[in-house]
């Protein structure tokens, strides 16, 4: 099923109507779907280069987009079907515990995850569970998801194809670098 719908994401590369494709799959993969928007953007910023920068816009856009919902499904959805079931186990001290941890790394949680192959609609459910700031998620997400999209694009512009394979190699340990080094900013900002 995976295989099938990674298939179906690559063909929409070649329509033109990738753009609104692309604004599609960046939305619903930061609340809901498996196939993350890199796999259209990566080949649509190699058949226009020019347009990669645009293209990460539109992809940015779509996941701060998708990313409000998925925050509005942790935040809903939890406070309709989870909380009953924490209250009858008496799990509110966990639950309070969990809510302060996001409060304190929350920021930092989001910038790491964001740029990360792990499926950004586990950070925003989560953010609208611990009911996270809403304004201080949605900024964490620009910068995050604009960082990570803005990024690829600016090296497939300027490098092509063999960007386009680093990337896929090395997504993990280029993203875990980004992150650590977002996190040091904040961290010397916090201590200087």
């Amino acid at each position: 099923m995976l295989r099938r719908s990674y298939d179906r994401v690559l063909a929409l590369a070649e329509r033109p109507t990738a753009p609104l494709w692309l604004f599609a799959i960046a939305f619903a993969e930061a609340s809901f779907f498996p196939v993350p928007p890199d796999v259209l953007l990566i080949p649509m910023a190699l058949a226009q280069p020019r347009r990669a920068p645009w293209l990460a816009l539109v992809a940015t856009l779509g996941s701060v987009s998708g990313g409000a919902l998925g925050y509005l499904i942790g935040y809903a959805l939890f406070a309709k079907l989870a909380q009953p079931i924490i209250h009858f186990y008496h799990y509110e001290a966990a639950f309070a515990a969990f809510q302060h941890k996001f409060a304190e790394y929350g920021v930092a949680i989001i910038l790491i995850k964001g740029l990360t192959p792990i499926p950004y609609k586990i950070v925003t459910i989560a953010a609208g569970a611990a009911a996270f700031s809403f304004p201080l998620f949605m900024g964490a997400s620009v910068v995050t998801r604009g960082g990570r999209f803005f990024i690829e694009a600016v090296l497939l512009r300027l490098f092509g194809a063999p960007a386009r394979d680093f990337i896929e190699d090395r997504l993990g340990l280029i993203t875990a670098g980004i992150a650590v080094l977002i996190v040091a900013g904040f961290v010397a900002l916090k201590f200087a």
